[in-house]
């Protein structure tokens, strides 16, 4: 959809961050500077389909004592988005160099959905030696860390199922059709949340054609499982999960499990959430994730 068409909540959204160049790419960050600088900055990863703008409403809150520096994907959101194959090594080098291009060294990682995958590989290489920062703490929140667990959505399954190449022109235009298959993620007492401007973001310039390329991170977490999730149960950073059990895809079983194997991790059930807490409780999610970062 062209940016004429965004509704005024992803148009807000929008004006209030800008473009970096990353890696010849042009990404879309929002930086936003702490009401007091008390705490280490918070880098903030989205998940899959949407964007940076599932924290429109709770991002003013996290920055009360810390910086929040937030981005899309490329691929995603207000990003770039070529026609290309996208993988989680890449979007992590992306992530990689918008903190060397920001200078941060030390700071929070808060991620969600695909996030925690791209997380997952950060993880891995900040261990190994290859991304010398360093991660005060970390907040994963709803995504498929465990793979096999998870209850795909009839349209992940559908897009999974397709060539990894971008659908005609035209195709997936209205923004309306993925908003309701968000709907249907979140739980069913949050039916009346809004998802349209995420959706927007999400199909902004032809975006929804990239969406059968977009999800293959999911046959990545099949074969590279060990990798992401290893890191995220090993990292000797502090491990925090705030979790909306109601998620009909990333089932409560997953941090169920997670919290078995790492057993100095918390785990914060965010009661009447779904698979966008941030989005259905962001009082509950502010307080859960603030008292993590806080902590």
């Amino acid at each position: 959809m062209p940016a004429d068409a965004l509704g005024l909540e992803a148009t807000a959204w929008r004006d209030r961050g800008r473009h970096v160049d990353l890696l010849g790419e042009p990404v879309f960050v929002v930086d936003v500077p702490a009401k007091a600088e008390e705490r280490p900055p918070l880098l903030v990863i989205h998940g899959f389909p949407t964007s940076s703008i599932d924290y429109a409403g709770v991002v003013d809150a996290l920055a009360a004592r810390r910086r929040v520096v937030l981005l899309d994907l490329p691929g995603f959101g207000f990003s770039a988005k070529p026609d290309r194959p996208y993988t989680m090594a890449g979007q992590a080098d992306v992530v990689v160099a918008l903190t060397e291009a920001l200078g941060l060294e030390r700071f929070a990682l808060l991620t969600h959905d695909m996030g925690d995958t791209v997380g997952g590989e950060l993880l891995a290489r900040q261990a190994e030696g290859g991304w010398p920062v360093e991660i005060t703490t970390r907040v994963v929140t709803n995504g498929s860390i465990y793979i096999g667990m998870a209850h795909l959505t009839e349209g992940q399954q559908i897009l999974l199922s397709l060539p990894d190449e971008q659908l005609p022109e035209g195709v997936g235009s209205d923004p309306s059709r993925l908003a309701a298959a968000l709907v249907a993620t979140l739980a069913p007492g949050h039916a009346d949340v809004d998802m349209l401007p995420h959706a927007e973001a999400a199909c902004f310039d032809g975006g929804a054609r990239l969406m059968p390329r977009l999800v293959r991170y999911i046959e990545e977490r099949r074969t590279t499982e060990r990798r992401y999730t290893g890191a995220i149960e090993t990292h000797p950073s502090p491990l925090h999960v705030v979790w909306g059990p109601e998620d009909p895809i990333a089932v409560r079983a997953m941090p169920e499990h997670l919290v078995s194997v790492r057993p100095d991790a918390t785990l914060t059930w965010l009661d009447g959430a779904g698979h966008y807490p941030q989005l259905e409780v962001p009082d509950a999610w502010l307080a859960a994730v603030l008292t993590a970062l806080d902590g």
